[in-house]
């Protein structure tokens, strides 16, 4: 099994790809109203800087999400019908003239509606604060001390009614996950870090610079919305690309992909992040197989043995569950390709 991931170096308002042929897009785009990301907007439409220098937050706001606009009409229109849009974003709090809360969740799932997509049930994804600076305000005095935002939110849309799928498809039961996997990753909180970029422990890690640049979601994050929300064979799209962790996450996953990116130096960088790739992918892999295992000893009440593998599960629908891992991976015109096959267990 080959997949294809293509990496344009290129702005995704200006995205052409063909009709349909995204299955599923993970990204996280620029925070409006987060000054990190003040000189990028600044740049995309100087009203914007206008606007922050002139204390009108509203209005840089509006026009922050405005900047957006073109990305998501090409979401929309490259997303397959029964496909999945996920969308991690934070609100921001800022002082122009007086301190407020500038909803970014709330605006962005208004224009994805507007653009036709159905809204599901999403997630919230705590990660807590631990810097001892972190709270606003007056300290210990009531009244004007304020919540600190320790999470972010996973928005999901839907582009018609459900996706039509082949009964008992092997590319949508192999990639099945785990009762127990189902049970946490469909809970409504995800509670985990958000400054631990790597593949493995202590490999792939990127720099604290390269984190900065980039606002990189740490690899579990898109690694677990691939899963749930895509089979083997389909495209993933991340039109806000950074430091390629959704194209990492694909490859991981045995999913095709197609990044955006507007830095240059972030894609030449990526090479380093699939070094011994295929090592790693085994050792994940490895890894999942064995978190079911033990999870299932001693139990009584798995009462399915899987197809593939010398372990019980506990519904039908889990029995043909197959990993992939990545064999190899070389560059192309385009990207790079990867093989892939079957996990050894």
């Amino acid at each position: 099994m080959q997949t294809a991931h293509a990496v344009h170096i290129a702005d995704a308002r200006e995205m052409a790809l063909p009709e349909g042929s995204v299955d599923l897009v993970v990204t996280s785009p620029p925070y409006p109203m987060i000054s990190m990301w003040d000189d990028l907007f600044r740049d995309l439409d100087p009203a914007v800087g206008d606007a922050l220098d002139a204390g009108d937050g509203e209005r840089a706001f509006s026009l922050m999400h405005d900047c957006l606009a073109p990305v998501w009409d090409g979401v929309v229109d490259a997303l397959a019908p029964g496909g999945l849009v996920c969308v991690n974003v934070g609100d921001a709090t800022r002082s122009l003239g007086e301190f407020e809360l500038f909803p970014n969740h709330v605006e962005l799932t208004r224009r994805l509606r507007d653009r036709g997509l159905s809204q599901l049930p999403g997630l919230q994804w705590r990660k807590p604060v631990n810097r001892a600076t972190k709270f606003m305000g007056s300290g210990m005095l009531p009244p004007n001390a304020y919540p600190t935002l320790e999470h972010e939110h996973l928005l999901v849309f839907r582009k018609g009614g459900p996706r039509q799928m082949e009964p008992g498809a092997d590319e949508r039961y192999e990639a099945a996950y785990f009762w127990e996997e189902r049970n946490e990753w469909f809970s409504d909180l995800w509670e985990f870090g958000g400054v631990g970029q790597r593949l493995g422990d202590g490999e792939g890690a990127l720099s604290p610079e390269t984190r900065e640049r980039s606002g990189a979601f740490p690899l579990r994050l898109p690694l677990r919305l691939i899963r749930m929300f895509s089979t083997y064979g389909d495209r993933v799209l991340d039109p806000f690309w950074g430091t390629g962790t959704t194209t990492l996450a694909a490859m991981l996953a045995a999913r095709d992909s197609v990044g955006y990116e507007l830095d240059a130096d972030l894609v030449g960088a990526f090479d380093e992040r699939i070094a011994d790739l295929p090592e790693r992918s085994v050792d994940r892999a490895v890894a999942r197989l064995e978190r079911h295992v033990a999870f299932a000893e001693g139990r009584e009440d798995l009462s399915y043995e899987a197809e593939h593998y010398d372990f019980p599960v506990m519904t039908r629908q889990e029995r043909r569950i197959r990993p992939r891992v990545v064999e190899a991976v070389e560059s192309t015109e385009a990207g790079y390709a990867c093989e892939h096959a079957p996990v050894e267990f």
